[in-house]
């Protein structure tokens, strides 16, 4: 899953895993957890928390799990770490962007949103739309999913990709 910060990528994770009975491997609540350790935030704990949800999804696939990776993944080098993952265990990569069209129902998500992520803070929409101006473009075939249809159209449609 792709996408940036408040489009629904979460929500529509999290409803796909329970169609699939899949762990979703998010890593906010990992970056959370290092922060929490005592390391302050930076560059390094983002690359931190993608490298163990990475490890983790890893150890899954292994296992001849499926696995739905939950990021923003707007730089190739975070969708690398879950392909690798995904190639030593011969696993099948499917990408997923979600977006939103909607920028007022994008702003209300973001703002609205309280996840228990302590200490981080939930990102700002100047942050978001920083992040959309450096969004690399993908280098392989994905689903792009519009968050303004409801959570189970977009579950429909990842099925039917997945399925493909």
């Amino acid at each position: 899953m792709s996408g940036l910060p408040g489009v629904g990528k979460s929500a529509i994770a999290n409803a796909l895993a329970l169609r699939l009975h899949a762990p979703v491997i998010s890593v906010d609540p990992i970056e959370a957890a290092i922060v929490r350790s005592g390391i302050p935030k930076s560059f390094e704990t983002g690359l931190a928390a993608y490298k163990a949800g990475a490890a983790m999804a890893q150890l899954q696939l292994e296992l001849g799990m499926t696995v739905i990776a939950d990021a923003a993944n707007y730089l190739e080098v975070g969708r690398d770490l879950w392909r690798s993952a995904a190639v030593t265990t011969a696993a099948v990569v499917k990408a997923i962007e979600v977006v939103c069209t909607d920028e007022a129902i994008h702003r209300r998500r973001l703002a609205a949103r309280k996840r228990p992520l302590d200490p981080l803070v939930e990102p700002s929409w100047d942050d978001v739309l920083r992040w959309r101006a450096e969004f690399e473009p993908w280098t392989q075939q994905r689903l792009v999913l519009d968050s303004t249809r409801s959570i189970d159209a977009n579950v429909v449609r990842a099925l039917t990709f997945l399925s493909e």
